[in-house]
């Protein structure tokens, strides 16, 4: 958002010979020469075979024809030796993959290498970049101030504080004139002080999908700055810190603050939000908005294509009893579907305004649009008394969506306490959808719902 009143907050042949040989089998004759009483085999040029054929020398044409019967056996011969080679390789390849997938499998099973698959924690993307200089990024100098939030179980978040253009301009030459990199305590910098004071301002919270940085969707060395090692319960609670830091460190209250989360992000902000809705007092933000949401983790692995090609659980999701076996080894098993319908329940039996917003893009490899529908479903029957199925749903989309076209669809779901909004875009895949115009839209769409003043 470039809203001057809004800051944003991120945390966190070989040739084969075959054809010569089948040239040579054609000119292949033997031809009585008169030397010595011996017979001499020649492999005439085509140009001499000419020559050869028309002679009249007795019983030279049936023993051209009488040659071409064994020749016809080495064709099989070889092709038999090939067939038997091609078969040998592939049985040998099939038996790799075979062992190197049933590898995978049993890896699977230890928290270690799942936390390493679900979060991608140690995958490193972007080298050479200082994430504590937030201008090899190409933000202004000072836009941006690295700092780090300490949890309730002590460990310490790397975050980002970042000041809309338009606020940067209004106070560019105090800004520029403060030291650059990471900071100790946010509170002595102007920037944050902008943030505090500011009886206007509006904050997002961003939680970036697995393997993403606050910086641009790519991991650099510093992030490895970060203590402890991921786990549900521990992200809930480096969440909560951070909700905790923006409204009894910043000051901001809950109205002015919106969730913005991406891929393994929703799941955080999906749990997080219910916990904070169980309260009392309730905390409900201004908005939540959840791009390219997945139902649960089991449900995802049985989808899941890294790079939107490679399968990892999804072909044993056809045979039902091993695939729920080895889903009997997972972990962390972020059920958002059922974290969502929560989260909207309590808000309906208390009253509370709330807005969410699911966007996912068709042509999304990582993680199917479907789940957003799915979970779209369960935030919208946990929002009537007597539910709705998921078909008299797609009835409903059918006579209430809006046809946007080449951009895809929307579908909003109102009730006397909150807006459910779902939207489908044709394209956008898993991470370039973050960067569309339809992201704005969302954010400006739950500031104006809580202040109808709002502008950017």
């Amino acid at each position: 958002s470039t809203h001057s009143r809004t800051g944003i907050f991120v945390v966190g042949s070989t040739y084969s010979r075959m054809g010569n040989i089948r040239g040579w089998v054609g000119t292949y004759i033997k031809t009585p020469i008169n030397s010595g009483g011996r017979e001499r085999t020649s492999l005439p040029h085509p140009s001499r075979e000419r020559k050869l054929l028309p002679t009249t020398i007795s019983g030279m044409r049936t023993r051209v024809a009488s040659d071409f019967a064994p020749l016809s056996d080495y064709r099989v011969m070889v092709l038999g030796e090939m067939a038997t080679s091609f078969l040998k390789y592939a049985s040998i390849s099939v038996a790799l993959a075979v062992g190197l997938y049933a590898t995978l499998l049993g890896l699977l099973t230890t928290s270690t290498f799942q936390s390493h698959v679900v979060y991608l924690h140690a995958i490193q993307m972007t080298w050479f970049k200082d994430f504590n200089i937030p201008e090899t990024f190409g933000f202004l100098k000072n836009q941006v101030t690295p700092f780090s939030i300490t949890t309730s179980d002590s460990e310490r978040l790397y975050a980002w504080h970042i000041l809309p253009v338009e606020l940067y301009r209004k106070h560019e030459l105090p800004l520029v004139a403060e030291p650059t990199g990471f900071v100790s305590d946010v509170t002595s910098r102007l920037a944050f002080q902008l943030l505090r004071d500011d009886p206007d301002t509006r904050l997002i919270l961003h939680m970036h999908g697995a393997g993403g940085t606050v910086g641009s969707g790519y991991r650099v060395p510093n992030y490895r700055a970060l203590t402890g090692t991921p786990s549900e319960s521990g992200l809930i609670l480096d969440a909560i810190a951070v909700v905790d830091w923006a409204m009894n460190v910043a000051g901001i209250p809950p109205s002015r603050i919106l969730i913005f989360a991406q891929s393994m992000g929703t799941a955080v902000s999906i749990a997080v939000s219910q916990h904070l809705a169980l309260q009392s007092p309730p905390v409900v933000f201004a908005g939540t908005i959840l791009v390219a949401p997945f139902v649960d983790v089991g449900t995802l692995v049985a989808t899941y294509r890294v790079a939107g090609t490679v399968p990892i659980l999804s072909p044993l999701a056809r045979i039902p009893l091993l695939f729920n076996y080895l889903q009997r080894f997972i972990r962390d098993k972020w059920l958002s579907k059922d974290n969502i319908a929560r989260y909207v329940r309590t808000n309906e039996a208390n009253g509370e305004k709330y807005r969410l917003t699911l966007i996912h893009a068709e042509d999304d490899y990582d993680i199917p649009w479907h789940h957003t529908s799915t979970i779209f479903w369960h935030a919208v029957n946990a929002s009537v008394s007597v539910g709705i199925s998921y078909d008299d749903l797609a009835l409903r989309k059918l006579e209430s969506k809006v046809d946007l076209g080449a951009a895809g669809s929307a579908m909003e779901w109102r009730t006397d306490n909150g807006v459910i909004r779902e939207e489908i875009l044709k394209t956008g895949l898993h991470d370039v959808i973050m960067g569309y115009p339809v992201i704005t839209m969302a954010v400006m769409r739950s500031f104006e719902a809580v202040d109808p003043s709002f502008t950017c």
